[in-house]
C-alpha cells in the first residue's frame, strides 16, 4: 500500500499560519479531490475541525494522540492511504511515508507559521516521480517524490 504525504506548502515549507486557519490559498483541492477519491485520508483532530469541505467519496480517518500510526496503516483497506495534515499528523507518519505529493505555492509565511513536519527524527532521501500542472501561469505545480 503506499502511503503518501500530501500538502499545500507555501515557498518555505509552511502549510498553515496557525493550527485553527482553514486553509483558503490552497489551488490545488480539485487535483487533491481527484487523488484521493475512494481512498482513505487520514488527518490529525485540529485538520479535521479546519476542512472547508467535506470529504465525501473517501474513507476517513482522524488520529487522536492515543492512536497508533502503525495500528492505523494496518485497517487500511483501500490502495493508497493519504496523510493529509497538519505537521503533528505528518510527523507522526514519516516512518511509514512511500511518497511526498507536494504543492508548492507562490507565498512566504512567518517563521511562527507551521512547517510541514513539527519535528522529524531522520532526514528523508526522496526521488522525483512526477510535476503536475495545478495553475502554470502562478507557477503552482505539485511535485511527486517516491521516499528512498
Amino acid at each position: 500500500m503506499d502511503v503518501i504525504l500530501t500538502a499545500a506548502v507555501t515557498a518555505n515549507g509552511m502549510i498553515a499560519h496557525h493550527s485553527e486557519e482553514i486553509i483558503q490559498w490552497s489551488e490545488d483541492l480539485q487535483l487533491f479531490r481527484e487523488q484521493t477519491m475512494g481512498q482513505t485520508v487520514v488527518m490529525g483532530s485540529n485538520t479535521g475541525k479546519t476542512l472547508a469541505t467535506e470529504l465525501d467519496g473517501r474513507e476517513m480517518v482522524v488520529m487522536h494522540r492515543h492512536m497508533d500510526p502503525s495500528r492505523v496503516l494496518g485497517e487500511v483497506k483501500t490502495g493508497k492511504c493519504f496523510i493529509i495534515g497538519g505537521a503533528r499528523t505528518y510527523s507522526r507518519f514519516a516512518p511509514f511515508l512511500t511518497h511526498l505529493y507536494l504543492t508548492v505555492h507562490p507565498l512566504v509565511f512567518s517563521t511562527d507559521s507551521l512547517p510541514l513536519f513539527s519535528e522529524l527524527e531522520s532526514d528523508m532521501r526522496l526521488e522525483f516521480r512526477n510535476q503536475v500542472d495545478v495553475n502554470s501561469d502562478r507557477g503552482i505545480y505539485q511535485f511527486q517524490y517516491r521516499v528512498l
